[in-house]
C-alpha cells in the first residue's frame, strides 16, 4: 500500500468510527428515551414509529460498523447513507427538546404501561 493509500485510510478511519460511535450512542439513548417515557404531544402510533425508525436505524449503523471493520477501513460510506441517519437523530433532538420545554423531566417513565 502506497504512503498516501494509507495516510487517507488512516483519515477514513479517524471520521467514520467516531461518526459511527456517536450514531450508536444517540440512536441508543433515543431508543432508550421512546421506550420508558411516554411523549404526550406524540400519538401513541408517532411514537412506535419513531422508535420503530431509531431501532432499523441502529441495526443499520451495525451493519456499517462491522462491514467498515471487515474490510479494515478501506472504504467509505455514502453521504446518501448517512444523511438519513443524521436526519433521525435531528429529528430525536427536536423530541428531547420539547419534551423538556413542556416540563418533564427526560427520565419520566412511561406510567399508563405501569
Amino acid at each position: 500500500m502506497s504512503s498516501s493509500n494509507s495516510s487517507e485510510s488512516e483519515l477514513l478511519k479517524s471520521l467514520l468510527e467516531p461518526l459511527l460511535e456517536d450514531f450508536q450512542y444517540w440512536f441508543g439513548r433515543s431508543r432508550t428515551f421512546l421506550e420508558t417515557t411516554e411523549v404526550l404531544f406524540l400519538t401513541a402510533e408517532q411514537q412506535a414509529d419513531l422508535l420503530a425508525r431509531v431501532a432499523q436505524s441502529q441495526l443499520e449503523v451495525s451493519a456499517a460498523q462491522s462491514l467498515f471493520k471487515a474490510i479494515g477501513g478501506q472504504a467509505g460510506i455514502e453521504t446518501s447513507v448517512l444523511a438519513p441517519w443524521h436526519q433521525l437523530i435531528s429529528e430525536c433532538w427536536q423530541v428531547f427538546h420539547r419534551h423538556r420545554l413542556a416540563g418533564a423531566s427526560p427520565s419520566t417513565q412511561r406510567e399508563a404501561q405501569e
